[in-house]
This record gives structure tokens, C-alpha cells and sequence, in this order.
């Protein structure tokens, strides 16, 4: 108890040290050099997945967030998923199924959330099947990071589908940011090793930039005491449940990039692997300690820019397109051996290997206009191609009306006959709008609206307005509307033949609108404090609905409302020069409409808190602090509520120059506080929850010429 008070005494002084500072400075002598004030507030954060265009982080017409390649190395961050965790009203949930991470922004949490649009370089890589970034994930490497772009709140008036809850722009290392060779290697806790190298240059007229990444690791095997089987074992008198046993989350990784300009013409390359993976807790939530899958993301683009083709005029165009497939290497063992339905017995135990091919081009172009007086108009279109060219199913069952699997003499291979899923084909056109109208001084109205038409069910147009207005040189307040949509996932829509969760084709999209009251305070250079307040609207929420005869298993469909608000506090401040303390704190209420009770899943209380000390001659040192809270169960389950938890992480670093050894020492869970994250209600597969990574310890060397 004693320790757990000192990390929230920690947390609270991370939070409220840079507010009472500003208060303090308020009454300090005023700067009125006007000039002065403009120069420095020009050299914050900037931000361009708001309209398109780079523009200041506290004027841009959204709740966004930035973390740069410096933020993720003070924080000692290894994976895309530590570094999300620190972005107020964002928490990382996790999937049994592949220990997938679930990106839960303001209370929006479903089984695969695909309600936030991810992009890498400011292209979509969203996958057909589910809707996400894709089941066999596996984690992203930080080292090729050069910034993160994060928008909480909707983006389909510039983004089309899945720019629901937010947006996500991974940008990698191009040849300005990766100049020179690096090369570098860690190990760490649960057996894992990675090793990479970056170059950024120019051959001839040409500048380039590469990375490489080896990697694998085991996995926690934390413990689960209570799987899908046990409840099983119970109805059944069976004792086939693998339970308590550990959880099965290894994996080998490969990732490659290449970025390469000549003049106005930029071609991205991108190879993301990742084999030899585990299944988590299991694809149906029982354990599996055999099955073992891979996933292959091929990415590439080609983009045009010419931002003063003529005076007025700027023009631009990308051709991208994404190849991915998952892949079962050792078929998935989705019930042990030994167990029994009432449809007969599995003596060596339910076997499955569902298998999905894809493949997606995107051509889009834009152009902007800035010879109206005081106006910046972007008018934009493109096509896109998503295919899921091929699926594949091997497995020894079938399925009863009502949903229960029937024993196969052997595993059979489903083509020609009906696997889960029959190949779908799906083109989007799109055409929007958008335009930043400088009115009056210090207040901008930027105005956008998209329309997309989809070919398997129609059209759906989303508009945006965002007012802000520099109330003076230290305080900009925004106020933000904006609507959003998800298209149906294939699996949604076409999925054939588990009559658990039959797809339906008359499937419309989920929609939202959201309205943001935001207040970017900078009271001098060295602190500031934003302050944002929401509400948001769903309607249409896709969710499996029993089939009207019973015992007939159920389908997807358009049913249920949701309602959220919340508020989120973030504040920075560098106390010295070698000092700098940040931290951030969110709130939400997110309401079943047609239960009247929480939606479940995500955290009412977030909190987030870090300080980065930079000593002697060229050490840094830092320590953050994850508190995570007000968890409630979805409507239906009867279990308590999800544990509250805290976590604290410790980091010390060398930052020397070139020609010079780097290293990283990151302790993560520091005092090994039992962390789970809530499994699906009504919570009879996993009884317990899912465990999350005890203490882990990493060591980091890098050298850079």
C-alpha cells in the first residue's frame, strides 16, 4: 500500500507541478514584444494529418497529439504499443485471439476495434477481413520512427472509413531524418533479441533511406487458471482443459523499409513479417500451445508533390497499394484433445486453419488553391481497389444449425466445398472537400466534407466544421464538429458459414458524430497545459444478433447506440534545462444506449505521468507512471470489475554524438503489479481476465557514423 500511494503521489505531482508553475508565471513581468511571442510559439510541434497541410499542433482544427523519435527514446519505448499507452484517451487493450492490441480511444472498444484508422506515411493500412491493421500484428519496431501523428476524434471528412474514433499516422525515417549509418542490437526479458540497421543518404541525384530489423522473442507466459475448456470440462464431465497453463505468445519478426526522392517524386517501400507466432491465449480462448501462424504485409508508394506549381496552385497524387495474407504454418488447436459435445467427441482435440489473402490499390490526388483572399482550399478525389482474393480452411468439423461443431473423421480441406468465407471484392470512389477561411484576425473556420461510395452498399457523406480562435498570444480555444463512419469488415458482411456469426450483405455503416471543446494554454516558452472536453454519438453499432428462430445461431447487423463523453488534461514543462516533467489525464463515460449501463472494456480513469532528467555529460534518466482505472463489465457479465492497476517504468541512457556507442537500460512494470486486461463478456472463456507482461528488463546498444 505504502508503495502503491508513492507511484500515485508520483502520478499527482507529474499532473499538478506544471499547472501550479504556470499559475506562478502568470504574474511574472508579460512579454509584449508581439513578434517575439509569434517566433516562439512558430517553433512548436507541428502536425499535418489534421487538414493535409503541415501546420502549428496548438492551431490545427483538431485534438491531436504528436510523439517524436526524441520522446520515444526518453521513454525507453520499444514497440508502438508502449508509446500509444502514454496518449491521453488512448489505452491498448488485448485480444486473447493472438494476444492482438486492441487502440481503445475515448471508451470506443470492440472485439477487433476498427473504429481508428491507422496510416503508415499517410496511407491506409487497413486490412479487408476484420476492418483493423490486421489480426497477426505482432508489434511495431520504434527504432524507424521519425514521429507519430495521433487524432482523437473523427476524421472521415479527410479520411473516409475507419477514421471513427481516431487516427494514427506512423511517418518512418526518410533520408533527412536517418542521415548517416546506424546500427544496433537489444535483448531482453522473455527470450528477446532484435538487431537492426538504418542508413540515410544519397546515391547520385537520389536520397535514400533503409532499415532492416531482425527480431523474435517468447513471450510472457503468464499463467491462465481458467480457458474456454474448463467451462467445457464442467458441462461435459471431461477433463481435457489445458489450464493452468502458460500463454503462448512467441513470435519471429522481420521488417524492412526503403524510402527514396528525386525531386518532387518519393517511392515507399515496406515489408512487415511475422512468423513462427503463437496464438495468445488461444483463436476460440483455449489454451493452444501448438498452433503457430504467420502474417506477410507488402506495402508500397508512389507520390507526386508540387506545392508552388503555379502561384496559386499546388498539386500532388499517390498510387499505393498493400498485399497481406495470414497464414496458419501448424494448424491451430482450437479445442485440446480429449474433448466432448454433445455432437460427439474431438479425441484429437478441434482443429482449424482459417487462411485469408488480400491485396489493395489506392490512387488519390489532390489539389490545392490559395487565390482567394484569406482562403486555403484542398479539393481531393481517388479510387480505391480492396480484394480478398483468396481464403483457404482446413479443419475436422462442421457446424450443427445452432452453431455447435460436429467431429470429423480427419481434417478436410474446404475448397469446393463452403469455407468461412467466399473471396470479395470491394471499390470505393471518393471526392472531398476542404477549406481554411482565415475570417477575421486570430480566428480560423475550417469547413470540410467527403462523400464516398462504396459498391456493395452505397453512399455515405461526412462533413466537419472546426472554429479556432487565438483568444490571445498565449491561449487558442477550438470548437470542433464532426461526423464519421466505419464500412462493414468482409467478415461482417460475407461471413458463411459459422452460424454463430453469419455475415450479412445488407449491412450499413456505423456512424458518429462528435463535438470537441479544446484550449491549448502556452503561458510562457517552457510550459503548457491543453484542456479538451468531448461528446460523441453512435448510432448503428454493427453487433451479432440472435437469429429470430432459436437455436439457430445469430448474424450481424445494424443495432444498438452508444453515447460518450469525457475530458482530457495534458501538460508539459521544462524546468531546467536538464528537467522536464509531462503528464496527462483522461475521463470518460461511455453509455449503452439500449442497456442504459456502461459500454464496458475501457478505463474511466487514465492517468499518465513522466519526468526525463538529462545529468553529468550526456546521461538522461527517466521514470514514467501508468495508472489505469474504473474498468466496468460489459452488460451481461456478472464478474466484478476489472482490477485497477499501476505501473512505473524506469529508464537511464547515454546520448553522445556520432562515432560513439549509445546505450539503453529499460526496466518496464517496475514493482510487477498484476496487470490484466478485460476478456469478452459474458466472461465464461476466460474467466480471469488476460495477464499482461510482469517486470521485463532491456538492454539497448547502438552505434551511429
Amino acid at each position: 500500500m505504502k508503495a502503491l500511494s508513492a507511484h500515485r503521489l508520483y502520478l499527482t505531482a507529474a499532473l499538478t507541478l506544471p499547472l501550479v508553475a504556470v499559475h506562478g508565471m502568470a504574474h511574472a513581468d508579460p512579454v509584449t514584444e508581439e513578434d517575439e511571442l509569434a517566433l516562439v510559439y512558430g517553433t512548436s510541434d507541428s502536425v499535418s494529418i489534421a487538414t493535409g497541410n503541415l501546420q502549428a499542433l496548438r492551431r490545427a482544427p483538431a485534438v491531436a497529439s504528436v510523439i517524436t523519435a526524441a520522446d520515444i527514446a526518453a521513454m525507453g519505448a520499444t514497440d508502438l504499443d508502449q508509446v500509444l499507452e502514454t496518449v491521453p484517451g488512448v489505452h491498448v487493450n488485448r485480444t486473447p485471439n493472438s494476444n492482438s492490441p486492441l487502440y481503445v480511444v475515448r471508451g470506443i472498444v470492440s472485439a477487433y476495434t476498427p473504429q481508428i484508422l491507422m496510416l503508415q506515411n499517410g496511407v491506409p493500412i487497413t486490412t479487408a477481413y476484420v476492418g483493423n491493421k490486421g489480426n497477426i500484428w505482432g508489434g511495431y519496431p520504434v527504432e524507424h520512427i521519425a514521429r507519430i501523428e495521433i487524432i482523437r476524434g473523427p476524421g472521415s471528412a479527410l479520411y473516409g472509413s475507419d477514421a471513427f474514433s481516431g487516427v494514427i499516422n506512423i511517418i518512418t525515417k526518410g533520408p533527412g531524418e536517418a542521415q548517416g549509418s546506424e546500427f544496433g542490437a537489444r535483448a531482453g526479458s522473455f527470450g528477446s533479441y532484435d538487431g537492426w540497421v538504418q542508413h540515410g543518404g544519397k546515391i547520385g541525384p537520389v536520397e535514400v533511406a533503409a532499415y532492416v530489423r531482425l527480431g523474435k522473442t517468447d513471450g510472457t507466459d503468464a499463467i491462465i487458471d481458467a480457458d474456454a475448456q474448463t467451462r467445457n470440462d464442467t458441462l461435459f464431465k471431461t477433463h481435457a482443459s489445458l489450464a493452468p497453463g502458460s500463454l503462448n505468445n512467441q513470435l519471429k519478426a522481420i521488417d524492412a523499409n526503403l524510402d527514396l526522392i528525386y525531386g518532387q517524386w518519393r517511392g515507399r517501400f515496406g515489408y512487415k513479417k511475422r512468423y513462427d507466432m503463437g496464438t495468445g491465449a488461444g483463436i476460440a480462448s483455449a489454451l493452444d500451445p501448438v498452433g503457430r501462424q504467420r502474417g506477410e504485409r507488402i506495402t508500397g508508394s508512389l507520390a507526386w508533390a508540387d506545392p508552388q506549381f503555379t502561384r496559386d496552385w499546388g498539386l500532388g497524387a499517390t498510387l499505393s497499394s498493400q498485399q497481406y495474407a495470414q497464414e496458419v504454418s501448424t494448424i491451430y488447436q482450437l479445442l485440446p484433445p480429449g474433448l466432448t459435445f454433445p455432437t460427439g467427441a474431438f479425441p484429437n482435440g478441434m482443429l482449424g486453419a482459417p487462411e485469408t489473402f488480400e491485396r489493395t490499390y489506392r490512387l488519390s490526388g489532390f489539389a490545392d488553391y490559395s487565390g482567394f483572399n484569406n482562403h486555403h482550399v484542398r479539393i481531393g478525389a481517388g479510387h480505391d481497389d480492396i480484394e480478398l482474393y483468396r481464403t483457404t480452411e482446413r479443419r475436422n468439423f462442421n457446424y450443427a444449425p445452432n452453431g455447435t461443431p460436429i467431429p470429423l473423421p480427419a481434417v478436410i480441406d474446404t475448397i469446393g466445398t463452403t469455407p468461412f468465407m467466399l473471396p470479395q471484392r470491394r471499390k470505393v470512389d471518393y471526392l472531398y472537400l476542404q477549406d481554411e477561411w482565415n475570417f477575421a484576425k486570430d480566428w480560423n473556420l475550417t469547413a470540410g466534407v467527403r462523400h464516398d461510395h462504396y459498391s456493395d452498399f452505397g453512399g455515405t457523406t461526412n462533413p466537419r466544421l472546426a472554429l479556432v480562435w487565438d483568444a490571445s498570444f498565449d491561449l487558442t480555444a477550438k470548437l470542433l464538429y464532426g461526423r464519421a463512419f466505419r464500412a462493414p469488415a468482409f467478415l461482417e458482411s460475407y461471413g458463411i458459414s459459422n452460424p454463430v456469426a453469419l455475415g450479412n450483405p445488407n449491412l450499413k455503416p456505423e456512424r458518429n458524430a462528435t463535438t470537441e471543446l479544446s484550449f491549448a494554454w502556452q503561458a510562457r516558452t517552457d510550459a503548457t497545459v491543453n484542456l479538451t472536453f468531448y461528446r460523441y454519438d453512435m448510432k448503428n453499432i454493427i453487433r451479432t444478433v440472435a437469429n429470430p428462430i432459436p437455436g439457430t445461431g445469430a448474424t450481424y447487423a445494424n443495432t444498438g447506440d452508444q453515447k460518450g463523453r469525457g475530458v482530457e488534461l495534458e501538460s508539459n514543462w521544462t524546468v531546467t534545462r536538464d528537467l522536464r516533467l509531462s503528464g496527462n489525464y483522461a475521463w470518460q463515460r461511455s453509455t449503452d444506449q439500449a442497456t442504459h449501463a456502461d459500454a464496458g472494456y475501457a478505463p474511466r480513469h487514465h492517468a499518465f505521468g513522466r519526468a526525463d532528467w538529462t545529468f553529468a555529460s550526456g546521461y538522461q534518466a527517466g521514470s514514467q507512471l501508468n495508472w489505469v482505472a474504473g474498468r466496468q463489465r460489459a452488460f451481461g457479465d456478472a464478474r466484478p470489475v476489472i482490477a485497477d492497476y499501476t505501473t512505473v517504468d524506469f529508464t537511464l541512457a547515454t546520448r553522445n554524438g556520432r562515432n560513439q556507442w549509445n546505450f539503453a537500460l529499460a526496466l518496464r512494470n517496475a514493482f510487477n503489479a498484476d496487470v490484466r486486461e478485460p476478456s469478452p463478456a459474458p466472461g465464461l472463456n476466460l474467466p480471469h481476465d488476460l495477464p499482461m507482461a510482469p517486470r521485463a528488463l532491456s538492454l539497448q546498444a547502438s552505434y551511429k557514423m
